[in-house]
């Protein structure tokens, strides 16, 4: 069972966990694990997933998700009807009025949809993954010296279940230079596994850019893949200046995790989030929601 946070109403939700049977078979029985190790995590399964989600016979699986999840088709910009396979639709864009990006420079947004996590004044050499549990942000990325640059500063998690909008977003105006990517396995991101698997963002395949934004500086971009996730498509322009709230990129069909890290006197994050994440809860959050405040005026 997982209870997420809803800020809005300042209650808990019980999340409806896409294959919840599956994740508990893979990775919580010895036999599940033992396929999880052997097939399960491996680039051809989902290799073979995205094939299938990508080919027309998949559209027929687009109603039932809907009508499982309660998904509002009416933010879209195309009709159910329209969508030439589940991952077209699961890749769906939304109307500009659905997810709306303040202009405020003191204000931090949320680059996407999904379930947040925030820590402040962090050690890059030990980051927590769930409690009890610790991964350090130059095995993420492999370059101690950037990784050195974020330390006491934020760093943020956000992650994308099956049933969310799956684009990503610039949180500020600025420039950001070509994603870099790294190999990896295809290990579930959800809580799930995260009690079974350690280090799991650093075994997964990932990519990360730094983006230079305008009023929060050097900002660290890192984007995971998880089981059943094809691609991590980036469809910004590396160099180009981009505002407030264009389009990064997108996952392909599957639960997938954003990170992002902001240098040491950047920003302040919401209190709320701070404290459900001390709790161990993640907060339930939309792309452009504000999560924080600008600090300090030169950013670098």
């Amino acid at each position: 069972m997982i209870k997420v946070y809803n800020r809005q109403t300042g209650e808990y939700e019980i999340e409806k966990v896409a294959g919840a049977g599956v994740l508990n078979y893979l990775y919580e029985t010895r036999s599940g694990r033992a396929g999880l190790e052997l097939l399960v995590k491996r680039k051809l399964v989902s290799s073979l997933s995205g094939i299938y989600f990508d080919s027309r016979f998949s559209t027929k699986r687009i109603r039932g998700f809907v009508d499982s999840f309660g998904i509002d088709l009416s933010l879209c910009e195309q009709k159910t009807e329209e969508f030439k396979s589940f991952n077209e639709f699961f890749i769906r864009k939304l109307r500009p009025e659905a997810r709306v990006f303040d202009k405020n420079p003191q204000l931090l947004l949320c680059p996407g949809d999904g379930r947040l996590k925030a820590w402040k004044d962090i050690d890059v050499k030990r980051l927590i993954q769930i409690k009890g549990s610790f991964y350090s942000l130059q095995e993420l990325i492999g370059d101690e010296t950037l990784a050195s640059e974020y330390s006491g500063g934020v760093c943020l998690l956000l992650r994308l279940a099956p049933v969310d909008y799956h684009r990503f977003h610039f949180v500020d105006g600025g420039a950001c230079n070509e994603s870099r990517k790294i190999r990896g396995s295809y290990y579930s991101v959800n809580p799930i596994a995260l009690k079974t698997v350690a280090s799991v963002f650093c075994r997964n395949k990932r990519e990360y850019s730094i983006f230079d934004s305008e009023n929060f500086g050097r900002m660290l971009y890192i984007e995971v893949g998880a089981t059943s996730v094809g691609s991590i498509v980036q469809t910004y322009h590396p160099g180009e200046t981009m505002v407030r709230g264009d389009e990064k990129g997108y996952f392909k069909f599957g639960g997938s995790t954003m990170l992002l890290f902001l240098k040491k006197g950047r920003a302040v994050i919401d209190d709320d989030i701070l404290e459900q994440t001390k709790m161990g809860y993640e907060t339930r959050v939309l792309a452009g929601e504000t999560i924080g405040q600008k600090k300090g005026k030169n950013p670098s």
